[in-house]
């Protein structure tokens, strides 16, 4: 982790650059002007060692019942006899004796403190005293800031104050630059984003732990207001509170500054992984995914690809969209380029002839010129050949520029050559007043020096193909997600974690299934029958349909509602593999026959008009989750859902656009308009019925675990979209109208 002082920094106001927008209650621990060390171990003195190496201009006042001093400074006995209240304190004593010091520093109002010590929520059930200590560590703090417990602390290179307990790789910010500012639960993963050799300028770096009573959204609104905070990374492992992080993304968002993160917990071993350590609960990582992106926080997958896509927005910010050239003197780089772009947003748009021609008109008759751009080695190290070239390629009003340049390595080769290559590109971007970066296809060919040069000059110095298609994209989506009006709160999410409050649900939220109830303790499964009542009831566009106690009721119901028909079992879970669907019967002898074959099978039997028409099969799927309330799935529905894992998932309450957009976003979505000449579906009226069932799960969300509509029968244009089967598991009986011939609040017309 290195910086410069020339580092291209936008303009900072006239005032100190360290009073942002607004303070928070976190402003003196993070940015203090005194520092207790409590304790007398070696993380203790590391602390007081870290903070003088990296001249700290502030008090440090070391705390220690029996030494006289640490590290040349004067200790004293104890908090009380501190000469005043210190801005922020570590503690770094063991966890019975750090609920006593925390007491006591909130008592001389201390800002705040870090409590290094394990051993409290996050030791789990098996350690009898983790929770007890854990309740009266947030008891003695009161409203002084606690951070932790099980963390490192923090390190502020913009201030040189660390509360830091042992060694890491960065460096002082220079004055009048910013960095980014990152924060991660995990404290080992913060050591080994200091020892980072990418050229990323950090400001601040910061560990969360446990979060018993500060959690990560107030730890991050605290940092962004800092004017030397240019963009903000974050490692995730559980949120803490939902409105929390709805505040940080407004916050950041008016600031200009934006948000990337990587959500831990995909897996079974990461939420395995992540109890045990933290103690913070991930909930589901689909609900996350949706959660991110509704906030406008983009979300990548690895530590590269978070460290490459803070350089891009610390150097660039948000990218206006996923338009990318790339230039190399490779068609083997050229290539690599263009299959990495390969099913992603991020895309090379073809040259436009115009484009092409004045591309073409610098360089010789045997380039072939495309986007990617092989450039070919005819030009190389001809500076002013390069500037033509790259100049012309750049015009392009592309969202960035990419140039492919690996560097030799300078410990037995000359890297003099290339930078004809750097100065014709800086000269393109800057004749074009355009967005750049230098990709290296592997991280040693780009030296940490090289890429403190090119953020100089404001260049992106990017490492690794791969993460600099994710930086791209992730810039861009935040770019996108700014352009639109801000989402409203969440209806349902819970607000609870720092305190002792749950973060989440650690058990994965399972894939919705057809008819497959979930019958648990306290729970209300109504059958078929009964639920599609509630869901006619509240307006939705269900077919005709009629219970049926025997054979020939069931024929009669048929004749009633007309032909074809479709019959069911009712209370049967898993209708389709056990055979309990009978569809496309067109007479009483074809509806006498299934219904007797079906009747021993459940509880009774289910009459339905037949849906004609279909042009596709979607599933619409709710679960309540316990962090964000009512989640959303939309996707390819049928027997085949499980199979076929095409979804997206929303959080309630959901827009008009947002529920386009998912369906816009489905591998099925080709189908519904119209692929190869097929007819087209009625897509509004899909929208419409997924609308409707958002609104009725509203209605009743206090009362909902599941709903489960699949298939959502999608018909031809002007034809309607019509819930053909539902699942419904409540926690308590919601009121429904007369089970008798519900028929009488359907909507006409089911046949196409």
């Amino acid at each position: 982790m290195t910086t410069s002082p020339t580092t291209p920094t936008p303009a900072l106001r006239a005032d100190p650059p360290h009073k942002g927008e607004g303070k928070t209650r976190l402003e003196r621990l993070l940015r203090p002007k005194s520092v207790a060390v409590i304790g007398g171990g070696a993380f203790a003195t590391n602390v007081v060692k870290q903070s003088l190496k990296m001249g700290f201009p502030g008090n440090i006042w070391p705390v220690h019942p029996k030494r006289g001093e640490v590290e040349g400074l004067q200790a004293y006995c104890s908090v009380a006899d501190l000469p005043d209240s210190p801005d922020a304190v570590f503690i770094g004593v063991n966890r019975f004796a750090t609920i006593e010091v925390v007491r006591e520093l909130a008592a001389r109002k201390a800002g705040g403190a870090i409590c290094f010590a394990a051993g409290f929520r996050e030791a789990g059930a098996d350690d009898e005293d983790g929770e007890r200590l854990q309740q009266e560590l947030i008891a003695a703090a009161g409203s002084m800031p606690v951070i932790g417990p099980n963390c490192y602390g923090l390190i502020n290179y913009a201030d040189g104050a660390l509360l830091w307990p042992d060694q890491h790789g960065g460096q002082r910010l220079e004055s009048g630059t910013r960095g980014a500012a990152i924060i991660t639960q995990s404290s080992n993963i913060a050591c080994n984003l200091t020892m980072q050799q990418r050229g990323l300028p950090i400001s601040f770096l910061m560990t969360a732990g446990n979060q018993a009573q500060t959690g990560l959204s107030e730890m991050a609104l605290g940092l962004i207001e800092d004017e030397r905070v240019s963009c903000l990374g974050l490692h995730i492992e559980g949120f803490d509170k939902v409105d929390g992080f709805e505040r940080l993304a407004a916050r950041a968002r008016e600031l200009k500054k934006p948000i990337v993160a990587v959500k831990v917990g995909r897996s079974e071993q990461a939420r395995a992984a992540t109890v045990s350590h933290t103690a913070s609960l991930a909930g589901s990582d689909a609900a996350s995914e949706a959660f991110l992106k509704r906030l406008g926080i983009a979300r990548v997958h690895s530590i590269p690809s978070l460290l490459e896509t803070l350089k891009l927005l610390h150097a660039v910010g948000p990218l206006a969209g996923y338009t990318l050239s790339s230039m190399s003197c490779s068609g083997g780089e050229a290539s690599v380029m263009a299959d990495t772009a390969e099913g992603r947003k991020a895309r090379f748009p073809a040259l436009a002839e115009a484009h092409r021609a004045r591309v073409k008109a610098t360089l010789g008759p045997l380039v072939a010129v495309a986007n990617p751009l092989d450039y070919h080695t005819f030009i190389w190290n001809n500076e002013p050949a390069m500037t033509a070239t790259f100049t012309a390629m750049v015009s392009g009003g592309f969202d960035l520029n990419m140039l492919v340049l690996d560097f030799p390595r300078n410990d037995r080769c000359s890297d003099a050559d290339w930078w004809a290559t750097v100065n014709a590109f800086d000269a393109a971007l800057k004749a074009n007043k355009a967005r750049g970066a230098i990709v290296a296809s592997m991280l040693e060919n780009l030296p940490e020096g090289h890429a403190i040069e090119f953020f100089r000059r404001g260049i992106v110095p990017l490492h690794g193909i791969v993460e600099a298609f994710d930086a791209a994209e992730a810039a861009a989506f935040i770019g996108e997600a700014w352009s639109r009006p801000s989402t409203s709160p969440l209806w349902g999410g819970r607000a609870e974690c720092a305190g002792g409050g749950k973060a989440g649900d650690a058990t994965p939220t399972p894939a919705l299934r057809a008819d497959s109830p979930h019958k648990g303790e306290g729970k209300v499964v109504p059958d078929e029958a009964e639920a599609k009542a509630l869901l006619r009831s509240a307006g939705l566009a269900v077919p005709q349909g009629l219970r049926a106690a025997n054979v020939a009721e069931a024929v009669s119901a048929a004749e009633k509602l007309g032909f074809p028909a479709a019959l069911k079992a009712l209370g049967v879970a898993h209708k389709s593999e056990l055979g309990a669907v009978k569809l496309n019967l067109r007479s009483a002898g074809e509806v006498q026959a299934a219904a007797g074959a079906l009747l021993p099978l459940g509880s009774g039997l289910y009459v339905e008009r037949m849906v004609e028409g279909a042009v596709a099969e979607l599933i619409v799927g709710v679960t309540r989750d316990e962090m964000f309330g009512p989640v959303m799935t939309v996707g390819t529905g049928g027997v085949l859902v499980e199979l076929l894992k095409d979804s997206a998932t929303l959080l309630l309450p959901a827009s008009h656009a947002d529920i386009e957009a998912a369906l816009q976003g489905l591998r099925l979505y080709p189908l519904l308009d119209g692929y190869r000449g097929r007819p087209k579906a009625d897509v509004p009226a899909a929208v419409e019925a997924i609308l409707g069932i958002s609104r009725f799960v509203l209605e009743h969300a206090g009362s909902i675990e599941e709903l489960d509509v699949n298939p959502l029968i999608v018909c031809g244009e002007g034809k309607g979209a019509w819930i053909a089967d539902a699942l419904l598991v409540t926690s308590e009986a919601l009121t429904s109208p007369s089970m008798g011939e519900v028929a009488t609040k359907s909507r006409e017309g089911v046949s196409a």
